[in-house]
């Protein structure tokens, strides 16, 4: 089992950054894939970013240049960098955990970010 809780989300004007952070807690953390996915109103969930155990790093094309992720093994966290926000990134961001060969995943209850003017 592993528990998952965000935060740093928040209302944040077009062209600025946000920091969104992940904790994780109740098994091996450095095992796992780690990832941030949002959702949209009316949309589906959709992968932004993610970061294997080895340090693999994989991003949604459209966040490419401008979101960073990065984990912290020793603090069993996870973090996305976001910069240069655009409307079209508002979203309720979810952290996700996931062993590599399981079915199953983990994830947050999610936090929202609004990008407006």
């Amino acid at each position: 089992q592993v528990q998952l809780v965000e935060s740093g989300g928040g209302l944040v004007q077009p062209g600025g950054s946000l920091r969104l952070s992940c904790a994780a807690s109740g098994s091996i953390f450095s095992i796992y894939t780690m990832g941030w996915h949002r959702q949209a109103p009316g949309k589906q969930r959709e992968l932004v970013a993610n970061i294997t155990s080895g340090g693999i790093l994989n991003y949604l094309d459209s966040v490419k240049g401008r979101f960073t992720i990065s984990r912290d093994n020793t603090k069993n966290t996870v973090s996305l960098e976001m910069n240069n926000l655009k409307p079209e990134d508002t979203a309720v961001y979810y952290c996700k955990a996931k062993r590599p060969g399981s079915l199953i995943a983990y994830w947050g209850r999610g936090t929202q970010v609004t990008v407006s003017s």
